[in-house]
């Protein structure tokens, strides 16, 4: 299901904050009562090998996000107590220790499965005739931009063995806030400070004459 151009799903799930509180967070409305973007991306397993990377990559970044008006929240399916005990543990010993943003705990999968971002499929026993699940039932690492009004202007998903690269997610705000304020649309390769371009015959025509 494409959500890019629509409102994300506003749906309360648990949550889990650095400092043990349990919260309960609306992304959507995370993002319209706090008129922020918000990036969420979801990560497969807590005490895995790939996601604390990636965790820690985002926490690097953090202030990068928040010069962008831009909040960052983490999701997997994993339960809000197996997310405290992952942020208190060390870098050096596979924990997350040290990440500030909040988790998503989806542990009944509501939002993931709304998403359709689950490894997870259903399949007949021919044997038995038996309804089964196939899969791991958690999700992919699928990444979500939604900007200051709900809506979705970035979604991508990646198989579980492949890492994002955090500062596209930067360069992606930094190419979606210029088209907010100038209305101007952003190339292929487009980076803050670099010339973007009119949507018409005439502003094409001009890009490419300088480029």
């Amino acid at each position: 299901m494409a959500l890019v151009g629509k409102k994300f799903p506003s749906v309360a799930i648990d949550a889990m904050s650095d400092m043990g509180d349990n919260l309960k967070i609306d992304v959507y409305k995370e993002a319209v009562e706090n008129k922020k973007k918000v990036l969420l991306f979801w990560y497969p397993k807590d005490f895995t090998f790939v996601c604390p990377t990636e965790l820690h990559a985002f926490q690097e970044a953090l202030p990068e996000f928040e010069k962008r008006n831009t909040i960052i929240i983490g999701a997997s399916c994993d339960t809000a107590e197996v997310h405290f005990a992952w942020l208190n543990t060390p870098k050096d010993n596979g924990g997350i220790e040290g990440v500030t943003y909040p988790i998503l705990a989806d542990t009944h999968r509501y939002l993931a499965g709304e998403l359709d971002i689950l490894d997870a499929d259903y399949v007949i026993d021919e044997a038995t005739d038996e309804v089964k699940l196939s899969g791991s039932n958690v999700s992919y690492r699928a990444t979500y931009l939604i900007d200051e009004e709900g809506k979705v202007f970035h979604e991508s998903v990646n198989d579980m063995p492949l890492g994002r690269n955090v500062q596209e997610y930067l360069r992606l705000i930094d190419a979606y806030t210029h088209v907010q304020q100038y209305g101007e649309v952003c190339p292929a390769n487009w980076e803050e400070g670099k010339k973007a371009m009119n949507a018409d015959r005439e502003g094409v025509a001009a890009y490419f004459s300088e480029n």
